[in-house]
């Protein structure tokens, strides 16, 4: 299985027609992903992001909706004045994908210190 660090460098890759994961894959995944929930039916991963005023906000909005253009692989965003909570499943096989957690890893590493 991959690591972090690989989850970051990884490309998405075209899932139509594909299955989600079984649970193992997406609990050895979702670790590998700091700050990130697995939904109480396991068919989508949500993170909030927290910032000090709304042009941060939506200066991160901008940079995940560039990453998600770039990987053709779109998260729902819900964004407020201070937040943003991002939330990934892969609709085209019902659940998670991994993709799902490459975009997440990418997306972590544009708040990371």
């Amino acid at each position: 299985m991959t690591d972090r660090s690989d989850l970051k460098t990884r490309r998405c890759k075209p899932c139509e027609g594909g299955r989600p994961l079984p649970p193992g894959g997406v609990r050895d995944l979702l670790a590998r992903i700091e700050g990130w929930q697995l939904d109480p039916g396991g068919k989508e991963i949500r993170r909030g992001f927290e910032f000090r005023n709304f042009h941060e906000t939506m200066a991160f909005v901008n940079a995940v909706a560039w990453l998600a253009h770039r990987e053709d692989h779109h998260p729902d965003l819900e964004v407020g004045y201070k937040r943003c909570v991002v939330r990934y499943s892969t609709h085209a096989v019902g659940g998670l994908s991994e993709n799902d957690f490459i975009c997440a890893a990418k997306i972590d590493a544009l708040v990371e210190p």
